[in-house]
């Protein structure tokens, strides 16, 4: 029997991510200034695309070149009647557009270089201190050595045979110059470990000789496991006195060096801005930053003359301008995709916008969803990346969906309430007698709330809350 090659011709249906659908998705997850640098991309590769100043005066004004007769074209074999261009695109091909307006007027921030401020370093704080209190041409070599080496907490990272041998230097020598650094502000700056800056803040103090340096000098393991009774056994004090003891040096600084290396602001710029108006929340974009696109009018005048270029010029323009066509649809829709998304966002928590985190309804991707008519993958990719700026402060898009538990009132509520409703009972606890977490149960029913105890244990070590007894010790 022969194999034989033949062609079928058959009708099937299934789903097919075109260009374009692919790039709508792409654009979905993106920040605003992800968006922002793939626009000026674009422009730099689509001649078509161009940006519309802001002080731009739009003026049309009428062609004086006469349009080609349609039946010119059609003889050329290559007419732009494939697609209804017009129809799909007509707003993106008038000159004067800019895209989508917000529904509401956002105020205008500030700059945020008005807002930032420098501050100096502690090696800085350190250098300045060493040239004005260092008359000793070696002392100050040797301490700038010292403070090079010294972190960002306060401490001493390299060892002193290390920092005698990177200028030859006696151990003698070495060891004085870092007295003399450790004699600096901030007190406790260039030891070499905790033990060692807590024994210098406590010499500042004029503690040294007591049992306060005691403790930190032969007990400071037992001390920080909190173990009173056997501390008070081994210096053969009361506990009561161990107590005072411990008292002073909890408000010892472990870290020196940490307030003059504060960690680097991370500052959010939200997606979207929530604005009360007299008709309620309204959401507005925020488009600070972004590019306005529109089609050049240059070329598109061209477009009909197409028929005088050679055919690779004709492929490359047609090219060009669905590309472009494409873009600012898929722009456009990523917009209202999220303009509905906060829309939902703001129906279905307006509790929260206007009474504060205690009133956060619980809220899954689904409910958005079918609220909006869309997939929960849409959704997904939408919140993802995204903050919005609420009269309770920014907060990330995500942080509006989370599992709820049932009450007893009927009504389910957010367990970032319950989490906020445990943190507020342990604050008001008597640290006497701090709550444990089945007490803490026990309340949470009495209010309508019946979660089990681990649940409360799970959330409290979210919170980042010690157990009762550890609260106890600390009290």
């Amino acid at each position: 029997m022969a194999i034989q090659q033949k062609l079928h011709a058959r009708l099937v249906q299934k789903l097919i991510l075109t260009p374009s659908l692919q790039q709508a998705i792409k654009l979905l997850p993106m920040t605003t200034l992800e968006l922002a640098e793939l626009l000026n991309q674009e422009m730099v590769e689509n001649p078509l695309l161009e940006e519309v100043q802001p002080d731009e005066q739009v003026v049309e004004t009428p062609s004086t070149d006469a349009e080609p007769e349609p039946a010119k074209v059609e003889e050329k074999g290559d007419t732009w009647d494939d697609a209804d261009y017009e129809y799909f695109f007509g707003e993106y091909l008038d000159e004067g557009y800019r895209g989508s307006k917000p529904a509401v007027e956002v105020r205008e921030l500030p700059p945020i270089e008005n807002t930032l401020s420098s501050r100096g370093s502690l090696a800085d704080h350190l250098m300045w201190q060493l040239n004005l209190q260092s008359a000793d041409d070696l002392v100050r070599e040797i301490g700038a050595a010292i403070v090079g080496n010294i972190d960002d907490d306060g401490y001493l990272v390299a060892s002193l045979e290390e920092i005698a041998a990177l200028g030859d230097w006696q151990m003698a020598d070495v060891e004085h110059a870092l007295a003399h650094v450790q004699a600096f502000d901030p007190i406790g700056v260039g030891a070499r470990d905790l033990q060692e800056c807590l024994l210098l803040q406590l010499k500042h103090l004029g503690l040294a000789g007591t049992t306060t340096e005691l403790l930190v000098r032969e007990h400071l393991r037992i001390l920080q496991n909190h173990r009173i009774p056997e501390l008070a056994k081994l210096v053969g004090i009361e506990p009561e006195e161990i107590k005072q003891h411990l008292e002073i040096i909890r408000h010892l600084d472990p870290k020196p060096g940490a307030r003059y290396t504060p960690p680097d602001s991370q500052y959010v710029i939200p997606d979207v801005y929530i604005v009360k108006t007299d008709e309620g929340y309204k959401a507005a974009l925020n488009e600070d930053g972004l590019p306005q696109l529109r089609i050049s009018p240059v070329y598109r005048r061209l477009l009909d003359k197409t028929g005088e270029a050679s055919d690779e010029t004709r492929a490359y323009v047609k090219d060009k301008f669905r590309s472009a066509l494409w873009l600012l649809k898929s722009v456009d829709q990523r917009q209202r995709t999220i303009i509905k998304v906060a829309t939902s966002i703001i129906t279905f928590q307006k509790d929260f916008l206007d009474r504060g985190i205690e009133h956060l309804r619980p809220l899954v991707l689904r409910d958005v969803a079918n609220d909006i008519g869309m997939h929960e993958s849409t959704v997904s990719r939408v919140v993802n990346n995204k903050y919005m700026h609420t009269p309770q402060g920014v907060y990330e898009m995500k942080y509006f969906f989370h599992s709820g538990i049932s009450s007893s009132f009927g009504e389910n509520v957010s367990s970032v309430t319950i989490k906020q409703r445990i943190k507020k009972i342990i604050e008001a606890e008597d640290v006497r007698r701090p709550l444990s977490d089945s007490k803490i149960m026990n309340i949470l029913q009495r209010e309508g709330l019946d979660l089990a105890r681990r649940t409360i244990a799970k959330y409290r070590e979210e919170l980042k809350i010690p157990t009762s007894n550890q609260r106890k010790v600390l009290y």
